[in-house]
C-alpha cells in the first residue's frame, strides 16, 4: 500500500512471478523463463550464473547495475551479464511487468561466432528486438512447435549479439577481487558454519574493515549477502533435484525454512514451494506463492 501527497491510499499491484523451464532449446542446459509483475518485490543484490535477458512489458524498473542506478522502461530490453551484482524493482507505486530468459554463456558464446559476449550498455532500445523477445518467450513458455521455439530463440540472440554486443575483451580485474575470491571459495566450502568476519580476516592478514571494504568493492555486497544468495542458488539445485524446501533449507545451511523462503524470495520472486511445483511440474506456468 502507497499514499499520494494528498494522504490518500493506493494499492500497489499484486506481486506474481511464474517460472517455467524449456527443455532442449540450448545445449548443457534447460532454458528458464520467467514472466512477473511487481509492485512492492525488490530483489536484495545477488548474481546469476547465466546471462538474464528481460524486457519491460509494462511499468518502470530501477536497479542497482555496475555501480549505477538504472532505470528500464516499457519496450526497453535489459541485459545482466553472468557474474554481475544487482538488485531490481519498481520504481513508482504503479510497479512493472516483465519477460525474462537466462541463456547460458555457451549459448551466447555460439550465436556470436567467437568470445562471451560483452554488453556495455545494460539497457537496449531496440524496438523489433523487444517485439521479437516478447514473440519467442510466448511460443517458449506455451510449449508449442520445438523447432519454431528453438528457431525464434537462436535467431532473437544471434540479432542480440550482432546489433548491441561489444568486442569481447580481457576485462580488468575489480579491486578487492582476490579477496573476494578467496572469501567467497571459503564460504561455498563451509556453507552451513561459515567462518566469522574476524577469522576470515586474520587468515587473509586483514582487518574486518579491510576485508568488507575489499570484498564489497569487488562484488557490491557484504559477504553476509553473498552468502545467503549463494545458499538460494544452491537450495535451487536442490529443489531442481525434488527435494522438499525444509531439506533443502538444512542441507544449505539456512536456520530453517521459513528464513530459506524470506531468502528465495528475495533473490528469485517467488516461494521455494512454487518454485519446486513449476519445475517438477515439467515446466507448467504456476502463480508464486
Amino acid at each position: 500500500m502507497t499514499r499520494t501527497a494528498g494522504g490518500s491510499a493506493i494499492s500497489s499491484p499484486p506481486d506474481r512471478a511464474v517460472w517455467t523451464r524449456v527443455p532442449d532449446v540450448q545445449e548443457g542446459a534447460p532454458l528458464d523463463l520467467l514472466t512477473a509483475r511487481f509492485g512492492r518485490q525488490h530483489y536484495a543484490p545477488h548474481v546469476h550464473d547465466e546471462y538474464a535477458i528481460g524486457v519491460c512489458v509494462d511499468g518502470l524498473e530501477t536497479m542497482r547495475y555496475r555501480g549505477e542506478r538504472i532505470f528500464s522502461a516499457a519496450g526497453s530490453i535489459l541485459v545482466v551479464e553472468p557474474g554481475e551484482t544487482h538488485t531490481g524493482g519498481p520504481a513508482g507505486p504503479d510497479g512493472y511487468a516483465y519477460l525474462a530468459l537466462y541463456p547460458g554463456a555457451a549459448t551466447l558464446r555460439a550465436v556470436g561466432g567467437g568470445g562471451v559476449p560483452h554488453f556495455g550498455r545494460p539497457v537496449i532500445d531496440d524496438p523489433e528486438l523487444a517485439t521479437a523477445m516478447r514473440l519467442t518467450h510466448r511460443e517458449l513458455r506455451r510449449g508449442g512447435d520445438p523447432l519454431e521455439g528453438e528457431s525464434r530463440l537462436l535467431w532473437l540472440l544471434g540479432e542480440l549479439v550482432r546489433r548491441h554486443a561489444e568486442p569481447a575483451g580481457e576485462p580488468a580485474a575489480p579491486p578487492g577481487s582476490r579477496v573476494a575470491r578467496l572469501v567467497s571459495e571459503r564460504l561455498a566450502d563451509e556453507l552451513t558454519a561459515p567462518p566469522t568476519l574476524a577469522v576470515l580476516a586474520g587468515d587473509l592478514g586483514l582487518s574486518r574493515y579491510q576485508l568488507l571494504r575489499a570484498f564489497r568493492s569487488a562484488t557490491g555486497m557484504p559477504p553476509y549477502a553473498w552468502l545467503a544468495q549463494h545458499r538460494v542458488a544452491r537450495a535451487r539445485a536442490l529443489l531442481d533435484a525434488g527435494l522438499r524446501p525444509a531439506e533443502a533449507a538444512s542441507l544449505v545451511g539456512f536456520a530453517d525454512q521459513a528464513h530459506l523462503t524470506r531468502w528465495f524470495r528475495r533473490v528469485l520472486g517467488v516461494t521455494p514451494g512454487a518454485y519446486r511445483n513449476s519445475v517438477q511440474d515439467g515446466g507448467a506456468p504456476r502463480p508464486a506463492a
